[in-house]
């Protein structure tokens, strides 16, 4: 791809490296910013310099924030001897648009994937184990997404915590095999959390 300013280039090189952003599209958007108003697009570089900048890991749960505890944290109508555990912010937006589930969250930030690199210390694994070893946590459910990754972080956390007197549930496998959680409908997902079963008997599946 030709291009006849060294400007544009390096906005189409830099747009381009968004996840499903190819070369085209990103030209696509790169020249429609162009055409919009100097101020708009000041808006759209403040408003990404500011998250980057000045976002927050809620101290609680690792949910994306403005403050140190984020809003589900501080509510203090949530189940806090609840604890659902998922893979990153984009599952618990998925299940909190469900309004099926009123207990808390922790956030693992990824899931173990030797093949990427990816073992237990580079996970948010240690904070959890600390909440249930504390007494105060009476059920975790594990909501990862059904992959072979996911049911292996699972695992690896049930056997941390199965010592102690917390009850292990996981999702019902209403979601497909291999699905990510992000897109399932909210019906299916709200069914899941609702319905969802022992982990000990997801083993013997």
């Amino acid at each position: 791809m030709e291009f006849s300013s060294k400007l544009l280039e390096n906005a189409v090189n830099e747009m381009s490296q968004l996840p499903g952003i190819g070369k085209r599209t990103a030209l696509r958007l790169v020249l429609h910013m162009l055409r919009q108003p100097k101020a708009q697009t000041n808006a759209l570089s403040q408003a990404l310099l500011n998250m980057r900048t000045n976002i927050k890991f809620c101290k609680s749960c690792n949910n994306i924030s403005d403050v140190e505890l984020c809003e589900i944290c501080a509510n203090p109508n949530r189940d806090n001897r609840v604890i659902c555990v998922v893979e990153d912010i984009r599952d618990v937006m998925a299940i909190e648009n469900t309004s099926s589930f009123k207990g808390l969250y922790h956030v693992l930030g990824g899931k173990i994937s030797p093949i990427d690199g990816i073992g237990p210390h580079d996970l948010n694994i240690s904070t959890l184990v600390k909440k249930v070893k504390s007494g105060e946590v009476k059920e975790i459910i594990f909501a990862l997404s059904s992959t072979m990754e996911g049911d292996t972080t699972n695992f690896y956390i049930f056997k941390q915590i199965q010592e102690y007197n917390v009850t292990t549930s996981t999702i019902a496998r209403g979601i497909s095999v291999g699905d990510e959680l992000e897109y399932t409908d909210e019906v299916t997902l709200g069914r899941s959390i609702l319905n969802r079963v022992p982990f000990e008997s997801s083993l013997k599946l």
